[in-house]
């Protein structure tokens, strides 16, 4: 089971992107794998968030059209909503602790916890997910 970062989110839906070629094919052949493709509320309203903003992106998407490819995502027959289980807390205090600081890393690391709690592998751009042990990633490039 597959994770993508909020970042493989942004780049697999702008065309203009240039890594959107990788991430649209990672996130397509994540979604096929029989272990299909994980989701999560931090990446998908980061996405969201950040696709919709004129200073980040050149040519912002609508919030309609963002929440649809939400929802198309979400709706895909391969696709999983994973939730914060009971091990939560515990491995993102360890996650958190082990690398001495929270800061910009605290959505990382939670992202990270998610994926240790349920097995999964995180699909990132961001090479900070390496500092995370006990995580399986695929840094794209």
């Amino acid at each position: 089971m597959k994770l993508p970062d909020t970042n493989v989110l942004i780049y697999a839906a702008n065309p203009l992107s240039p890594d959107h070629a990788t991430a649209r094919t990672v996130l397509d052949a994540a979604a096929h794998e029989p272990g299909g493709v994980a989701l999560a509320w931090l990446p998908l309203i980061g996405f969201v968030r950040l696709s919709t903003m004129a200073r980040v992106m050149p040519h912002p998407l609508s919030v309609a059209d963002a929440l649809a490819d939400v929802r198309g995502w979400l709706d895909h027959p391969n696709a999983r909503l994973l939730q914060p289980g009971v091990r939560h807390m515990d491995i993102l205090s360890r996650l958190l602790l082990e690398v001495g600081t929270a800061g910009n890393l605290t959505n990382d690391a939670h992202i990270a916890a998610l994926a240790i709690e349920h097995n999964a592998e995180v699909l990132t751009f961001d090479k900070d997910f390496a500092k995370f042990s006990g995580l399986r990633h695929q840094i794209l490039s």
